[in-house]
């Protein structure tokens, strides 16, 4: 194979040309951890194809970039300038899917400057502390169940602001009404609350409580949604 062929157009004598063999080793090492870091992330873990491929990816892309602009300060400033205006042009993401994406351009950025064996151990040890964190309850398990969205229906005559407070107070660690509507003709308001119960399993005392406060008209108390998003 020419050597030619892997040289710039605007090479000189004094410019440092990366060899095949190189190019190809920093390019498998880092498809491999690309590989490392979408499995470990795919662990237990809600996830879209189109990001897990991106972060398999992404080290790749960022190795490359890296090598291409080794030593060269003006190029080095010019892919600065353009990365920094690239954006996800969809909804934005999680914590977890940024903290995944800052980890595969590490080990892209680690491997494009050579340390291929930096980079290995820095992708084990964060994969592997991606996975120990993920495992660790950290009791939201515990506590998504104490989160809910309450519903209710009271009629016009009765003051909305500050009539189940003594209720909220009993059986709530903290309340914030969402919204308020009216319905049939305005004779009835719709309430929309988001609370934090302090213990589970008093839903029903707090329901019938409620109920004879508002005149057994209809109630709903249902988990509070997270919508998902793609990145």
């Amino acid at each position: 194979m020419p050597e030619g062929l892997f040289r710039g157009l605007f090479d000189t004598d004094l410019t440092t040309v990366i060899s095949v063999s190189d190019f190809l080793l920093c390019l498998f090492v880092s498809l491999v951890l690309g590989l490392i870091m979408s499995l470990s992330y795919m662990y237990r873990t809600r996830y879209t194809k189109s990001f897990v491929v991106a972060l398999a990816i992404l080290p790749t892309v960022v190795c490359v970039v890296i090598m291409m602009v080794n030593g060269n300060v003006g190029a080095g400033v010019a892919v600065a300038g353009a990365f920094s205006l690239v954006r996800f042009r969809s909804v934005p993401g999680t914590a977890k899917e940024i903290c995944a994406l800052f980890l595969a351009m590490g080990a892209g950025l680690i491997t494009g400057m050579g340390y291929l064996g930096f980079a290995l151990l820095f992708t084990l040890i964060l994969s592997g502390m991606f996975v120990l964190y993920h495992r660790l309850d950290l009791e939201t398990t515990k506590n998504s169940h104490r989160y809910r969205t309450l519903s209710i229906t009271i009629p016009e005559d009765l003051d909305y602001y500050a009539v189940f407070d003594d209720i909220f107070q009993q059986y709530t660690q903290d309340c914030e009404l969402i919204s308020v509507k009216t319905t049939n003709m305005g004779s009835l308001f719709h309430l929309t609350y988001h609370i934090t119960l302090k213990t589970t399993g008093q839903e029903k005392a707090m329901i019938d409580a409620l109920r004879c406060r508002n005149g057994n008209l209809e109630i709903m108390l249902c988990q509070q949604e997270t919508t998902v998003l793609e990145l």
